[in-house]
């Protein structure tokens, strides 16, 4: 998946469902994107830092439209 296109609420559900997050489908999509996140072992970052120079990350587009 290109890092310059924004992620779908699907795409999200289907991640959070392969890494067993429960709940995923009422979550928001930014509360959705921390918890993937965390499961993936990253920092919860999405939306948290100013200037963010972290690539590639899946969720840039989202995070501060890049």
């Amino acid at each position: 998946m290109s890092a310059t296109k924004k992620i779908t609420k699907k795409i999200l559900n289907d991640m959070a469902r392969d890494l067993g997050i429960k709940n995923a489908a009422k979550a928001k999509k930014e509360d959705l994107i921390h918890a993937i996140q965390t499961a993936e072992g990253n920092d919860a970052c999405f939306g948290r830092i100013p200037n963010c120079q972290v690539r590639p990350c899946l969720f840039r587009s989202d995070c501060i439209g890049d």
